[in-house]
């Protein structure tokens, strides 16, 4: 095997890839995003107080603690700093950000398959996959008026 026959290592520095807002106090930064696989990797700011709408998982998610403080609804465990968490596909919960949390909530998620988004009874209200969240996060960034973001497998 000769060096050209190795594949390279993709770097993106947290420069190159804008956080976008979402319209609600939280932004998002895509790293990574396979629509055929179904991988989307990104990094979200939560502020105090934020809530996810409860949803279910269809893939497996995993996700690393940068900065402050987070649970889910349904757990009496905290993420802080640090923490690791690994969610199976089919798990429910409701990602919340404490009130009295100083700063921002910082955390990066790798997610297969889709959010499915439910309502108070469990009905699916919206689905978010790669597809969406490439899309969603393109436009923001045009709209912001970045240029088109390098993201890994775009």
């Amino acid at each position: 095997m000769t060096a050209i026959d190795i594949p390279r290592a993709l770097h993106r520095g947290e420069d190159e890839l804008p956080f976008v807002d979402l319209g609600d106090g939280s932004e998002l930064q895509l790293l990574q995003c396979d629509v055929e696989a179904g991988l989307w990797v990104i990094r979200t700011r939560f502020p105090a107080g934020y809530v996810v709408q409860t949803h279910k998982h269809t893939g497996e998610v995993f996700a690393f603690t940068i900065t402050g403080r987070w649970r889910y609804a349904e757990y009496p465990e905290v993420n802080t700093a640090g923490s690791y968490l690994y969610e199976p596909a089919g798990s429910v919960h409701t990602l919340v950000v404490p009130e009295d949390d100083e700063g921002v909530t910082d955390v990066w998620f790798a997610i297969r398959g889709a959010n499915l988004n439910l309502d108070a009874d469990g009905n699916v209200t919206s689905v978010i996959d790669a597809g969406v969240v490439r899309d969603f996060y393109l436009a923001a960034c045009e709209s912001a008026g970045h240029p088109r973001p390098a993201v890994i497998g775009l």
